[in-house]
């Protein structure tokens, strides 16, 4: 059983199980994010859904190149959560299946592709106080606190 972060389902919705795969990316004692800046500002492990016929790591790579422009090695699995939410850019009520990995950043190869979407590098304190569900916050600090 996956834990449940964050409210319960309504009872009387239906959701659509979307799986993800999101990455605690820790450079030089600071952690890379993504901000979202659509309807005011979500900041986020990088990451998403994982497409059809895509595994979880080949969704992690391609999420953290569209989302932070960069490229990363030796994904390792941390756990994952699950919460339900409504997602307004596809209208549509989910359980997040969200897989949690750690990563190295390699390298910056281009700025974020994935349209408002920015990069912010934060300290482990500053990470965690501003994400924005709790299943990210969790998986943070589990990993730079112990």
């Amino acid at each position: 059983m996956i834990r449940r972060i964050g409210p319960p389902p309504l009872p009387s919705q239906r959701y659509i199980r979307r799986p993800g795969a999101y990455a605690i990316l820790p450079l030089k004692g600071r952690f890379l994010l993504t901000a979202e800046t659509g309807n005011g500002i979500d900041i986020q492990l990088p990451g998403g859904g994982i497409d059809p016929g895509e595994s979880p790591v080949q969704a992690l790579h391609r999420e953290v190149r569209e989302e932070l422009g960069w490229t990363i090695a030796r994904p390792r699995r941390l756990g994952a959560f699950r919460r339900f939410v409504y997602m307004p850019e596809y209208d549509l009520w989910a359980e997040k299946i969200c897989h949690v990995y750690v990563a190295h950043p390699v390298r910056q190869i281009h700025a974020p592709t994935e349209p408002l979407h920015e990069t912010l590098v934060l300290s482990a304190d500053d990470a965690i106080a501003v994400l924005g569900n709790e299943g990210d916050q969790m998986f943070m600090t589990r990993y730079a606190f112990g």
